[in-house]
């Protein structure tokens, strides 16, 4: 997509190009392969944010690993957490015994994060790690939550793109840029 398409218009900036993306999900691929040798991870995505990073994460991860999905969501159409989790969609497979890597698209708060990793836990997962494309730490109300796997900090900013939105829309940007508040106004 050309960077002068319309959808750009309403960035304030872009934070992260897709080349950079690509180079660091390449090296978290890596990454998690060394980290997980000889075993067989169970990857979950979080929907919907983290779906395009999950798929190239994937690809990049040469392991023997199974996929699920959960759809969680603490936001709605707001910019910001309202602090209640909801689990919209369930994990289709058991993961009592299983090595278990949730993959997220942004942590910031840590509430979301910190809410479904107590569930894995009660569930039986032999082991739990995060690996998120963006971390935003200077939101985080969860001071505790350890993110394994950071493609990029970020600063304290309402980006979208690469799979994050707001009110649905931006997810198909291949970069990740700050959203103009012009945009989202007051929400």
């Amino acid at each position: 997509m050309d960077q002068n398409a319309e959808i750009y218009q309403d960035l304030d900036r872009i934070l992260v190009t897709r080349e950079k993306i690509a180079k660091k999900v390449k090296e978290l691929g890596q990454k998690i392969a060394e980290d997980y040798a000889g075993k067989s991870p169970v990857m979950i995505c979080i929907l919907k944010g983290a779906c395009v990073f999950f798929t190239d994460l994937i690809r990049e991860t040469p392991l023997p690993l199974t996929t699920d999905f959960m759809a969680i969501s603490s936001y709605g159409s707001a910019t910001k957490t309202s602090g209640v989790v909801r689990i919209l969609k369930d994990l289709d497979n058991d993961i009592l015994g299983k090595d278990v890597i949730i993959v997220e698209d942004i942590v910031d708060t840590g509430i979301t994060l910190n809410y479904l990793m107590k569930i894995l836990i009660q569930r039986g997962a032999a082991s739990l790690r995060i690996a998120a494309l963006l971390d935003k730490t200077a939101r985080r109300k969860v001071p505790d939550l350890k993110v394994d796997y950071v493609c990029f900090d970020i600063p304290d900013a309402f980006v979208v793109g690469y799979g994050l939105d707001y009110d649905q829309k931006y997810r198909n940007l291949p970069d990740i840029g700050i959203l103009s508040p012009r945009i989202y106004g007051d929400k």
